[in-house]
């Protein structure tokens, strides 16, 4: 999750304190939740800015001074980032949420891999043999495995042969949490090979 804590004013003083007096609460929000739900968490530093806009007659006005900090929060649990963000940091005047990112943990992530990596190859000697048994030259025998495109001539049209199941991770935040339910996106992850056989 993405979210930023930023204010303006006539003032740098007030707006810098706003932002850091906001920022603790949510920075103990998060260390509530570590290890149980947040797996990382960081911030960027307190950033200040001064600008003079001007009004719709062409007249500059006073100058408006920001502060913001950005935030980067990464839960392992969908309903209890719902709870957080439509509960603990609700209420915080300067808390905006600018984006979520699903993503797989590294070892989900390398498990998946696997799974379709093992799905491709099965897939490509299953097509193989259908292929052989279809002209009657009995059980092929693997020559050579590679990535897609890695076996040069004769490489698949579609750039290998594909698992034709990818895997997909999706989930839903409890139908508990607060006024917030996020749905996250499915992830996808595929794999090709290239192969050769022999048959007879």
């Amino acid at each position: 999750m993405h979210a930023v804590i930023g204010y303006e004013g006539p003032a740098m003083d007030p707006v810098y304190r706003r932002v850091a007096t906001d920022f603790e609460t949510v920075k103990a929000s998060v260390e509530a939740l570590m290890d149980a739900s947040v797996t990382w968490w960081a911030a960027d530093q307190l950033r200040t800015r001064s600008t003079r806009p001007w009004n719709t007659d062409g007249k500059q006005l006073p100058l408006v001074h920001h502060a913001s900090v950005n935030l980067r929060v990464k839960f392992r649990d969908f309903a209890a980032m719902s709870t957080w963000i439509g509960g603990h940091v609700a209420d915080i005047e300067g808390f905006r949420v600018e984006r979520i990112a699903w993503a797989l943990t590294e070892k989900r992530r390398i498990q998946l891999i696997r799974q379709v990596r093992e799905r491709a190859v099965h897939d490509a000697r299953d097509r193989a043999q259908l292929y052989a048994d279809s002209l009657g030259l009995g059980t092929v025998v693997p020559v050579a495995l590679a990535d897609a495109g890695m076996l040069g001539a004769g490489v698949h049209p579609d750039g290998g042969v594909g698992s034709g199941r990818p895997v997909t991770r999706s989930a839903m935040a409890g139908a508990d949490a607060a006024a917030v339910e996020l749905v996250p996106q499915d992830i996808e992850v595929t794999a090709s090979v290239d192969a050769r056989f022999i048959a007879g």
